[in-house]
């Protein structure tokens, strides 16, 4: 069945790209998406405030847009943001900063479980109570996104594979949507998520060696 929430000025359009809309919600989506992405290459904690804003941000975009899936997964990234941004504060063995680590095959596993569970289910509602026309891919974007917000959380390693494997998903889907400046958008955030993956790897190697932390704080 149709959604139909009012969502006030947020989603007035504030230019066109050809004939298609792009709204003041998807505009500042696109600008502190990008600056949060970058932040958190650069492990530092401004990446957490900012990244509520920006899901709150995109979760109006994406229920305009008919993501149901995405625009609920807005809600859980909040929490999620800030569970995030107490563990990097304090889940160091010493109540520290945290550090950069390898997901343990333990996490895999709970986390693909988790992940596959939360497809088949979020795909089965929304084909059932929404008007979604992209009812599988929502569903299977929404759960790699929060297994990677979780990993990212806990500064595992492999939370940027996440991300990379979500955005080579989201893109078309988001052109497909007409939501091309977030389509934009999420080019940009592959293209952090691939520096991210070495910037880290870089600082999970000097750790190792016993030498100063590559990431800037």
């Amino acid at each position: 069945m149709p959604v139909n929430v009012p969502l006030g000025p947020l989603l007035d359009p504030a230019f066109h790209v050809g004939t298609v809309p792009t709204t003041w919600a998807e505009l500042l989506g696109f600008g502190t998406g990008a600056v949060n992405v970058w932040l958190v290459v650069r492990q530092n904690i401004l990446n957490w405030p900012i990244g509520i804003a920006n899901v709150m941000l995109l979760g109006l975009v994406f229920l305009e847009g008919g993501l149901y899936a995405d625009s609920g997964l807005q809600v859980f990234y909040i929490g999620l943001q800030l569970y995030g941004w107490w563990m990097w504060l304090y889940g160091g063995d010493g109540r520290d900063n945290l550090p950069v680590r390898r997901t343990r095959r333990g996490e895999w596993a709970a986390l693909l479980g988790a992940g596959a569970a939360a497809t088949a289910i979020l795909t089965w509602a929304l084909s059932v109570w929404t008007d979604s026309t992209v009812a599988f891919w929502d569903a299977l974007t929404t759960s790699i996104s929060l297994m990677a917000v979780y990993g990212q959380s806990r500064k595992l390693l492999e939370s940027w594979w996440l991300w990379i494997i979500a955005d080579l998903v989201y893109i078309p889907l988001y052109f497909h949507k007409d939501l091309k400046l977030t389509g934009v958008l999420y080019v940009v955030f592959l293209t952090l998520c691939v520096f991210g993956l070495r910037a880290w790897h870089r600082d999970l190697r000097a750790r190792a060696a016993g030498e100063p932390a590559v990431a800037a704080a």
